[in-house]
């Protein structure tokens, strides 16, 4: 989503909640947070599970200089095990990004025609094995731009939706998935919201 689309969904989100309302009072509009479309941002998803931006940036420019242009996934697919173990990566991820990279080359996942139904899209992306559905929403929210996606598994946006709100204690997930029904189509304005105010030193409830 650009600026705009999300300055339209957090406007929508403040008319329906007063605690949206007051929050953006607090902390303003955030801006936009897009990633390029395709199979190198879901590796990169991969690359940085489990670690800090630093190591996952580390890593990835360590990656890129062992086995070459990381998208394209024949890259990944033609490496030994021992240039990506060189690269940082543990035997699990390196498991991982090959799994991506055959899905992607065979076909099995078409990253740029994946089914317009969001659902569909996230079990389409979940059948690749380290891609678990937040990864999978992410991509979906900052690749492909979807304005109703709601990453209601992310610790942030729970904590944040808690705060926003008025809750005394951070909603479950299950609770934040259930309190968001009533912000749709707008869900994915929410989430990029609630990661503006986290991050915010206005942020003060």
């Amino acid at each position: 989503m650009n600026a705009e689309q999300i300055r339209a969904g957090v406007d929508a989100l403040a008319e329906r909640e007063p605690g949206f309302a007051a929050a953006l009072g607090r902390v303003g509009y955030p801006g936009p947070r897009q990633r390029e479309r395709g199979y190198a941002t879901l590796l990169r998803t991969i690359v940085g599970q489990q670690v800090s931006v630093a190591s996952a940036d580390a890593v990835w420019r360590k990656l890129e200089a062992v086995v070459g242009d990381l998208t394209d996934p024949s890259t990944v697919a033609r490496a030994t095990d021992e240039q990506l173990r060189e690269a940082g990566l543990s035997r699990q991820k390196a498991g991982y990004a090959r799994s991506l990279a055959d899905e992607v080359m065979s076909g099995r996942l078409p990253l740029h025609a994946l089914p317009d139904d969001d659902e569909e899209a996230i079990a389409a992306l979940t059948r690749v094995k380290g891609i678990g559905r937040w990864s999978a929403e992410i991509y979906l929210l900052f690749a492909e731009g979807r304005p109703d996606i709601w990453p209601a598994g992310d610790l942030a946006v729970q904590i944040e939706v808690g705060r926003i709100l008025g809750h005394e204690t951070r909603p479950t997930e299950k609770q934040v998935r259930e309190l968001a029904e009533a912000w749709r189509p707008h869900r994915g304005a929410a989430a990029i919201f609630a990661w503006h105010h986290y991050n915010s030193d206005m942020a003060v409830i």
